[in-house]
């Protein structure tokens, strides 16, 4: 299997703080490293802020805002963890509609850590096999999903293929699995 992503463009949906940062940059690098575009896209235009924990680390800038972008314009979606993060993009109603987007376009979607909020809000993981931070196990088991404590877990049962995992830690396997799912 190729993971050249040459020519491809990968949407990196946040909200406006909150972000883990490493959960940001390490999948950013790995789309980088096979070749792809990523692209920021938030809520709001200006600038995002990351945190490293609890604790602010650094800004980053958003290339497009959500009413702005076209989810048929991407290859694939990245969802980086972060409490905050996935907590308000699950409560606006234009970040859940494009997250939505790819899975009835059958386009791959990465989501780590608490990331996985997001995809409950947007019903898309109901008959899945997931994981996530361990906190979030019981509302996407309420969800509908299977939820498995595994490194990273690739489910291809619901059309569009879904790769989860579960902490900073497994950012190596989950930067290698969301590639390949997004150079098929």
């Amino acid at each position: 299997m190729t993971t050249d992503l040459t020519g491809k463009t990968i949407a990196f949906l946040v909200a406006s703080e909150g972000i883990e940062q490493v959960e940001l940059t390490e999948p950013w690098r790995a789309v980088q490293e096979a070749g792809g575009t990523p692209q920021l896209i938030s809520p709001e235009a200006g600038q995002v802020q990351a945190l490293k924990h609890l604790d602010k680390a650094d800004t980053f800038p958003v290339d497009v805002t959500v009413a702005d972008a076209d989810p048929s314009s991407y290859a694939g979606l990245v969802l980086p963890g972060g409490v905050a993060n996935p907590d308000a993009l699950r409560t606006d109603a234009g970040a859940v509609a494009f997250v939505k987007a790819f899975f009835d376009a059958g386009k791959p979607v990465a989501a780590i850590c608490h990331a996985p909020w997001t995809l409950v809000e947007a019903d898309v993981v109901r008959g899945r096999r997931v994981t996530s931070w361990p906190s979030l196990q019981t509302d996407l088991r309420n969800a509908g999903a299977q939820w498995v404590d595994e490194q990273v877990v690739v489910d291809t049962s619901g059309g569009a293929t879904l790769i989860t995992s579960r902490k900073p830690d497994d950012l190596k396997a989950f930067g290698e699995a969301l590639v390949k799912a997004f150079a098929s």
